[in-house]
């Protein structure tokens, strides 16, 4: 193949595409009444014209690429709905099986650092800790205190959970890997 041939094969490639850009504006217009707000349709939009430049082999007629897009674009609203339901039934599990409180006779045997590593959580975490797991509220009260949905007050729960181990690491040490049951650690004997 010369050089003149791959130029006009590149050139061919191209135009198809080309019609794709030309109509943005359209096919936003159908993505913003399918899903929940502008940022998202700007996503899948995006993620659109990736799979568009994946598979452009497959556009057969200059004729056909819009209508060949459109259904592109219908695939990734799928996409978009499918995952979105998976993380909520994930989120939900999650938050079904975290504890709703712990017990009174445990929360006298964890180290004592617990209550000064809530304390330098930024306050999202610190309170989803306080009020769930060092309080009594369920995850579910809480999500319903903090105006969020509970799936968000499990996903929060769970990274606060996980900046607290961190934290306790670096300050405990080796009882910290032990869920700091029965601490050993110096700032407790204190």
């Amino acid at each position: 193949m010369n050089q003149s041939e791959s130029g006009v094969d590149k050139a061919q490639q191209a135009l198809p595409l080309d019609r794709i850009v030309a109509h943005q504006n359209k096919f936003l217009g159908f993505l913003q009444v399918r899903v929940e707000d502008a940022a998202t349709a700007q996503d899948i939009l995006q993620s659109a014209y990736l799979k568009a430049i994946e598979h452009g082999a497959e556009i057969r007629d200059d004729e056909s690429t819009v209508a060949w897009f459109y259904r592109i674009l219908r695939n990734t609203i799928t996409d978009h709905y499918r995952r979105g339901a998976a993380r909520d039934r994930a989120h939900e599990g999650f938050a079904n099986e975290a504890p709703v409180s712990y017990e009174p006779e445990l929360a006298q045997t964890v180290c004592a650092c617990v209550g000064d590593v809530v304390h330098d959580l930024k306050d999202e975490y610190r309170m989803a800790i306080e009020q769930v797991d060092l309080g009594v509220k369920s995850v579910e009260d809480f999500a319903q205190a903090a105006q969020i949905s509970a799936n968000n007050a499990s996903v929060r729960l769970h990274r606060a959970r996980k900046a607290i181990a961190k934290q306790l690491t670096t300050v405990c040490g080796a009882c910290a890997k032990h869920k700091c049951l029965d601490c050993t650690c110096r700032r407790s004997q204190l």
